[in-house]
């Protein structure tokens, strides 16, 4: 059973009550893979995706909380954070130290197989791939697999 991170934006795409194509899209992709793609997998999420989901102006953000329920919780630490800091110091993530630095050196740093996001812009980026690669690499860490929801699909 793969090991799969669920960043912050996985879970506020399920909830998500805008109504433009790319929402709608994200939402009923989502909500697809957590019913029929999520039991064949090992899933986890870290402090950070609660603390993102608790902010109280966060859209939806019981109905986001309450699907982050029963899953594993992965801890932050001092490790954790130098790995994020070193993130951001080789500019493949942007400051400062929260959010997405944090999502993917969670993952790198506890073997996770898969980061899932809907964030294309600085996580689900194949741009940012080697460069991430490279990175995590040098100091002896895996490389999570940064993917949408819709690509980690099993038949």
């Amino acid at each position: 059973m793969a090991k799969a991170y669920l960043e912050t934006s996985f879970f506020s795409a399920c909830v998500t009550t805008r109504t433009d194509v790319y929402s709608l899209s994200w939402r009923g992709r989502s909500l697809s893979w957590l019913k029929t793609q999520a039991p064949h997998h090992e899933l986890h999420l870290s402090a950070e995706v609660i603390a993102e989901l608790s902010v109280p102006t966060y859209p939806n953000r019981d109905a986001a909380l309450s699907l982050t329920a029963g899953i594993k919780m992965l801890a932050l630490n001092d490790e954790v954070e130098t790995l994020g800091q070193m993130l951001i110091e080789q500019q493949v993530m942007p400051g400062p130290l929260k959010g997405d630095a944090l999502h993917v050196a969670v993952a790198a740093y506890y073997g996770m197989e898969y980061l899932l996001s809907w964030n294309v812009k600085h996580l689900a980026n194949p741009n940012k791939r080697i460069h991430l690669a490279r990175v995590l690499m040098s100091v002896g860490r895996a490389v999570p697999v940064i993917v949408t929801p819709d690509v980690l699909w099993e038949e």
